[in-house]
């Protein structure tokens, strides 16, 4: 069995007390409930207060929503449950993961562009803060994936970059930001994303390093972060083929499974050699990674005999929770392994203090979610990020009065899961308040697209600034621009006519598609505080501070031109 006494719960005896009674009292229902961490979004807090009864469930996810509706449903939910509650939600980029109108700080990777480590220190406290606020105590974050491949779909932004070393040092920093708070953390996604180019969201990926690269490169990450007291390990859907062969010789490829369902990843890698004894939980298990490996029904014993704790979210909660609960009676997933999954979910309660607390949210959430400090922390780490990749035309600064008349082009712009939000009013915004006059591209409009008078547009534009929020997010399979498909639809064609520029607000590789352009600019995240910063990085009022996390060319030619 688990020992609560050490790293990374370190309970005292009275801890260890309340979670070695409350297993004895539990019933088989009520601890195969615990395992179970559901997704609550768009449910009523009676609703969700229902559900978690009727499967006994161990910890719910909140997508964001208003923190007022946030902070009610907590202490509803808080309040009639038998065991308090495990409350997650994804403070990757700030408190509006939680809350709507949370602060949003910026992507992992806008951070690691400042070059500062103390902003991702400060990410974790505008997270922890906030969320704590509103009764979280679980993040699903830091992202610790390393973006080796600029193809990948899910990781993109959400990574602090493709150093390794980096990757460690700012999410070490974010850590202790959140913690401080009385919120955990998640290391996501074992064994690691951003080799593969594919989704896991969409089939089973694979990172295919050698043993050796891996050590050096995830396996250090993931090991100094656990000796340092992380938490909990997010299970990926994610295949290691050469530590699954290596630890368990004669494996046929096709039983090789990802890591939420492999023992020899769970047990041998993380527990055995990293010395893991914190809690795992799977990735979402509505995922095509996790669900096309098995038939359903064998699904939720499957992850936790492989070696996970807590089982995220699921396709349907109900015939998920009574196929696992048939199967811890008729014994295929042994009591010892229940139990041992069980004591790991209440000893993280007993560390985060859940079962001695009283109120969940504090009083004065609605003076801390969206703060003026914390947006003030955001504008800081937007202005340090802002990034210049190229701008051989020395096109920079353009003002009112060197550039007054612009045709400006809105690429992608669509809301997603994860909070992505459009930016066509923020941009043209900022442009109009710097002084400029805009002309905004009406994507629905193509007639004429490319069949007017170059001249004519030379009279009407003395600038074209094409500006892409193409955000990453789950159920990807690229990110790329998706030009109007009429003729040669909005792409530049202009560029030796007109001066052109291309902002992006989201992924850092839009070189690809546009390398004719001489003047890029990332942002990497999609905020008021990015905007503003590189509007003002623009006209010249502020200098350009940002170094890029990756190579933003993606060893291609033309970063010269």
């Amino acid at each position: 069995m688990v020992d609560i006494t050490k790293k990374p719960f370190y309970l005292s005896k009275e801890a260890c007390r309340w979670v070695e009674d409350t297993l004895a009292s539990m019933t088989q229902e009520e601890k195969t409930g615990q395992i179970f961490h559901g997704l609550a979004a768009g449910e009523t807090k009676e609703e969700i207060a229902d559900r978690c009864g009727r499967l006994h469930l161990g910890g719910i996810t909140f997508r964001a929503d208003k923190a007022e509706r946030i902070a009610k449903k907590t202490e509803y939910l808080q309040s009639r449950v038998k065991i308090p509650l495990l409350i997650s939600a994804n403070l990757e980029n700030g408190g509006n993961g939680i809350a709507v109108d949370g602060t949003q700080f910026g992507s992992q990777l806008e951070v690691a562009a400042s070059g500062l480590p103390e902003y991702a220190r400060m990410l974790g406290e505008v997270c922890g803060r906030e969320g704590a606020a509103l009764g979280a105590n679980y993040a699903f974050a830091p992202v610790v994936d390393v973006h080796f491949n600029w193809r990948n779909p899910i990781i993109n932004t959400r990574t602090y970059g493709s150093s390794p070393e980096r990757v460690l040092q700012f999410a070490r920093e974010y850590i202790r930001g959140v913690t401080r708070h009385g919120v955990t953390v998640s290391l996501k996604h074992f064994p690691g994303d951003g080799v593969d180019e594919r989704d896991q969201h969409l089939l089973t990926s694979v990172n295919d390093m050698s043993c050796e690269v891996w050590d050096a490169t995830y396996g250090r990450i993931y090991g100094e972060l656990i000796r340092e007291g992380a938490a909990t390990v997010m299970a990926g859907h994610i295949m290691l083929p050469a530590y699954s062969k290596k630890l368990h010789p004669g494996i046929r490829e096709d039983e090789i499974l990802p890591a939420s369902l492999s023992p020899e990843l769970l047990q041998g890698l993380l527990r055995g050699r990293l010395g893991f004894n914190g809690l795992i939980i799977t990735d979402s298990a509505v995922m095509t990674g996790f669900a096309c490996c098995m038939e359903r029904r064998k699904l939720p014993a499957a992850a936790v005999n492989a070696g996970c704790d807590m089982f995220l979210f699921g396709r349907n909660a109900e015939e998920d929770y009574r196929n696992l609960l048939e199967d811890v009676k008729s014994g295929v997933v042994s009591q010892e392994r229940l139990d041992d999954a069980v004591t790991r979910v209440l000893a993280l309660k007993a560390s985060l203090q859940l079962h001695t607390k009283k109120c969940f949210v504090s009083e004065d959430y609605a003076r801390i979610v969206g703060c003026q400090e914390h947006i003030g922390m955001a504008q800081e780490c937007a202005d340090s990020a802002v990034t210049l990749v190229k701008d051989t035309q020395k096109l920079l600064p353009v003002t009112p009065e060197s550039h007054p008349r612009i045709w400006l082009f809105i690429l992608g712009d669509i809301p997603n899961n994860r909070g992505g939000s459009v930016c066509r009013e923020a941009v043209v915004r900022e442009f109009t308040e710097a002084g400029f006059e805009v002309d905004c591209f009406d994507g629905s409009r193509t007639e004429g697209l490319v069949t007017e008078p170059v001249e004519e547009l030379k009279k009407r534009y003395d600038l074209i600034v094409y500006v892409a929020n193409v955000a990453a997010g789950g159920n990807n399979t690229v990110n790329r621009i998706d030009w109007v498909k009429e003729a040669c639809g909005e792409s530049p064609q202009y560029v030796r006519d007109i001066p052109t520029m291309f902002l992006s607000l989201g992924d850092p590789y839009h070189f690809v598609d546009v390398p004719m352009i001489r003047t890029i600019i990332n942002c990497y995240e999609n905020s008021p505080y990015t905007i503003q910063a590189a509007v003002r990085k623009i006209t010249g009022k502020s200098r350009f501070r940002g170094v890029s996390p990756v190579d933003p060319f993606c060893g291609m030619w033309g970063k010269e031109f």
